[in-house]
Order: C-alpha cells, then structure tokens, then sequence
C-alpha cells in the first residue's frame, strides 16, 4: 500500500498539471528566471555563532565524606524539603563525621539564580547535595 501511495505521488501521471509548451515543473531547486533557465542560488556568508556552546565539567569527586561539611539544598520544588531532611538523618546514622548543613535555594525553582548561597557553599562547604524530589 505504502508503494502504490509513494508512486501516485511522485509519478507524472498522478496529476501533476504541465503548461502547455512550457518544461516540467521541478522538484525543488531554485526557482526559474522568466527566461526559463535556473538561477544559482547566492553564496551564504560564513557562519558567525552568536553564543558558543560550553560543556561544564563536573566538580573533583572527594577522596572521602570524612569529617566534611555537606550543603543538602533544598531547592523548593515538591517533596524537596522532606527528602533532604531524610537524607540528613541517614547520613547522621552512616557517616557521622559528616557536618551537614541544610538550606533552601533562593530564587525561583528552575532557574540558577541564586549567588548567595553558592558563594556560602565555597567557603564554608566541600560538597553539595542539590535535591529536586518530586
């Protein structure tokens, strides 16, 4: 069935109106001049980037969770709250060397848009724990 749709819309009798004493119409290419002979189309200019793509690279992993301070942020989307107060309990029950300090993120819930709290991060803190839930 594909192959029989497929030909009647590409085969020349399947409908395709042709002027009489003018050539076949195309498919595709650039369009006529009025003398009837095909225009090269124009040079693009060279591709200027307005922003320039960058992949982050993820922070060192720590040798240890030993006697570390550990930033849980909460960053306000449902559920967030509970599950970074849960996973402050575990990690007081496994590892209890680990400071934890838990907080909320400012701003808005989807968006980076908070600075004060990662500058906190980087002096006080070695790791963080960026919680979504849901």
């Amino acid at each position: 069935m594909a192959i029989e749709v497929l030909y009647s819309v590409i085969s020349p009798e399947s409908g395709v109106q042709k002027i009489k004493g003018a050539r076949s119409p195309d498919m595709g290419g650039s369009p006529p001049n009025p003398n009837g002979s095909h225009q090269k189309p124009p040079e693009a200019p060279p591709h200027t980037p307005v922003f320039t793509p960058f992949t982050p690279s993820p922070a060192k992993r720590l040798n240890t969770l030993e006697n570390k301070t550990i930033y849980l942020v909460d960053t306000g989307y449902g559920g967030s709250y509970r599950f970074m107060q849960q996973l402050e309990i575990w990690l007081k029950a496994h590892l209890p060397s680990v400071k934890t300090i838990r907080k909320r993120k400012t701003g808005h819930v989807f968006s980076d848009d908070t600075t004060d709290l990662w500058e906190e991060v980087k002096a006080k803190g070695h790791a963080v724990i960026l919680g979504v839930a849901g």
